[in-house]
């Protein structure tokens, strides 16, 4: 079994602020790949491009691997969104929820989604926020955590 998890962060505002993902990958329990990446800041990125990056980042990865696989959120936009239960609108976010198809339409004959609560995602969660402070990107949002 392959599980993939992903999250993604924007930060000191959103939209406008600076965007990252975070995701992971397990085989059988075994931690094989965890990683981060910045997207970009400005007026085009949203919090919900950071999901979707962080989304395409994991799939990608998980294409790597034999074996079923499930995918795992705490965005119900993008897992929803994926799985066509819910309408693409405008947004920010269509041109990563573009790239993201073309990758999920890959997988998706041998995976499928789940969202998952936001505390079951916290390695993600901090690997997305690690990314920008490193960067040293000021937290406006959650200033705590």
């Amino acid at each position: 079994m392959i599980e993939g998890y992903f999250d993604g962060c924007m930060e000191p505002k959103n939209p406008g602020g600076h965007g990252a993902w975070g995701g992971v990958v397990i085989i059988d329990g075994k931690t094989v790949w965890s990683s981060g990446g910045y997207i970009g800041s400005g007026p085009k990125y949203s919090n919900n491009c950071s999901e979707y990056a962080g989304a395409t980042a994991v799939i990608q990865e998980c294409l790597k691997h034999d074996g079923v696989c499930i995918i795992k959120g705490d965005s119900k936009l993008v897992i929803m969104q994926l799985s066509k239960r819910w309408k693409v609108r405008g947004g920010l976010y269509r041109p990563f929820y573009e790239e993201a198809m073309v990758w999920w339409n890959k997988l998706k004959p041998r995976a499928k989604l789940q969202w998952v609560p936001r505390k079951e995602n916290s390695l993600c969660d901090a690997l997305s926020k690690k990314v920008l402070k490193d960067m040293g990107i000021r937290f406006r949002i959650q200033p705590n955590e």
